[in-house]
């Protein structure tokens, strides 16, 4: 089974992904994961996000390109062997965040809708996303808006992208308040991974 954790910047999604790793709630042979990875890949795209001039649509592929690295490197075979794999951020990360980055560009008539169709028909769909829900201000407030993808603007639109994702598939996901008690954020992130391996 794939779960992915997602949300806004400074959700706690990392935070909880962190605890889960560390815990004895999950099987001991579960894969935890993460996008970017810490491949070369990976480097290139956090190389693009500390670029504040970097170009979205060449952005969008270095995102695509470690997605597709990741897949084939970490997440099938890890599945292929029977293994949980809980991945902080996934592919609908990609779809909200550069949704909203290519919505400032006059090439796409829907964006996000765009990036989706990049992915379809090679990336491998979560069994189960965690949404950890969290305004636009008191995420942009918690992430430090350290970089072009953690202000309150950008990240209002990035938030009505994962409701867009929710609204087309929400038996996929489960939505947990991130303004909650860390501690009860945590068990229900870890209640709902459970009760779907069941």
């Amino acid at each position: 089974m794939l779960v992915t954790l997602e949300g806004l910047d400074g959700s706690g999604k990392t935070t909880v992904w962190e605890r889960l790793r560390a815990g004895d709630a999950l099987p001991g042979d579960a894969t935890f994961t993460r996008e970017p990875t810490d491949s070369w890949y990976g480097e290139a795209v956090q190389r693009s996000i500390d670029d504040d001039d970097a170009d979205s649509l060449a952005e969008l592929f270095l995102y695509t390109a470690d997605h597709a690295a990741h897949l084939a490197d970490t997440i099938r075979p890890a599945l292929a062997d029977g293994r949980l794999v809980v991945s902080d951020r996934y592919s609908d990360s990609r779809y909200a965040y550069q949704g909203a980055t290519l919505s400032g560009t006059d090439h796409f008539e829907d964006p996000l809708e765009y990036v989706r169709e990049v992915h379809a028909p090679w990336t491998r769909p979560p069994d189960l996303t965690v949404y950890l829900d969290l305004d636009p201000e008191t995420a942009a407030r918690r992430s430090g808006a350290t970089n072009k993808f953690e202000t309150a603007d950008y990240l209002a639109d990035v938030r009505e992208n994962y409701e867009r994702l929710i609204e087309d598939d929400s038996e996929r996901f489960v939505r947990v308040d991130a303004t909650a008690d860390p501690d009860d954020v945590y068990d229900r992130v870890r209640s709902a991974i459970l009760d779907r391996r069941d």
